[in-house]
């Protein structure tokens, strides 16, 4: 990872960092992107289990955000590790439970941002965003629909706040 100081950091965290956190970094990443903020904002996903560690998304994760025109194929799980804490100015969970992890591992002297990747859509009417993994039918879709949503506000608020 190559940022400067004044570049945002940003850490989306799922479960096994193989579907909802890889469509969150790669959408959002695309939306940095178009608006040619690639110099200020950086982002990256990983999961709070390491189940999957080097592997890439879910071949159905990969499908849905090709529909939409989005790439994930070059991206690999990770777990969360102690450094992301030091390295990453916001670490949005997908879920309570990612969140709740997130909080109880941070160290005391954390000054950045950990909450709900959904918090920045307060107009949806959910709050998580759902693991797709074991259902069937949209639920890949229905995970793009939400992580669109959070990052357009997302960036609404760094370009705001940054």
């Amino acid at each position: 990872m190559s940022t400067s100081p004044s570049t945002q950091r940003v850490l989306f965290v799922c479960l096994g960092n193989i579907c909802r956190s890889p469509t969150a970094e790669g959408v959002f990443r695309k939306r940095v992107a178009d608006r040619g903020l690639e110099h200020r904002i950086y982002a990256d996903s990983c999961g709070t289990a390491d189940w999957h560690s080097g592997k890439p998304p879910d071949a159905r994760s990969i499908a849905a955000a090709r529909r939409r025109g989005y790439d994930l194929e070059a991206l690999r799980a990770r777990p969360l590790c102690w450094e992301d804490y030091y390295t990453f100015d916001y670490m949005l969970a997908m879920d309570e439970s990612n969140l709740e992890v997130l909080r109880r591992e941070s160290p005391l002297d954390y000054a950045g941002h950990i909450g709900l990747f959904l918090d920045f859509a307060p107009d949806l009417p959910e709050r998580e965003v759902p693991d797709p993994y074991y259902g069937e039918g949209d639920g890949f879709l229905r995970v793009l629909e939400l992580v669109e949503a959070a990052s357009d506000g997302l960036l609404a608020e760094l370009l705001q706040h940054g």
